[in-house]
């Protein structure tokens, strides 16, 4: 398993909009991954329901996990890259 670890950009954390923007880019992805925050999860970054029950804060640690192979570095390079930003202040 592959895995990154990224701190959320967003001001609010993973909660309403910046976590339906991620979940749509995880819908999108070749490779499934999966999502921790702490000792919660993981869960499917596809989901947001499981995204919203995380809990996320901004400034947090999570940890984005996918399969060890190139699908699923280059998802993990992608999520952990929109992630890192602010998805509130993305434009929609």
């Amino acid at each position: 398993m592959a895995e990154r670890r990224v701190k959320v950009g967003s001001s609010v954390g993973l909660h309403a909009r910046p976590a339906n923007l991620f979940c749509k880019a995880a819908g999108q992805q070749p490779a499934k991954v999966t999502i921790a925050a702490g000792d919660r999860g993981p869960v499917d970054a596809r989901s947001i329901l499981s995204v919203l029950g995380l809990g996320v804060n901004s400034g947090e640690e999570v940890v984005l996990t996918s399969s060890d192979d190139a699908e699923g570095e280059a998802s993990l390079d992608a999520l952990a890259e929109l992630l890192a930003t602010d998805l509130d202040a993305v434009p929609s």
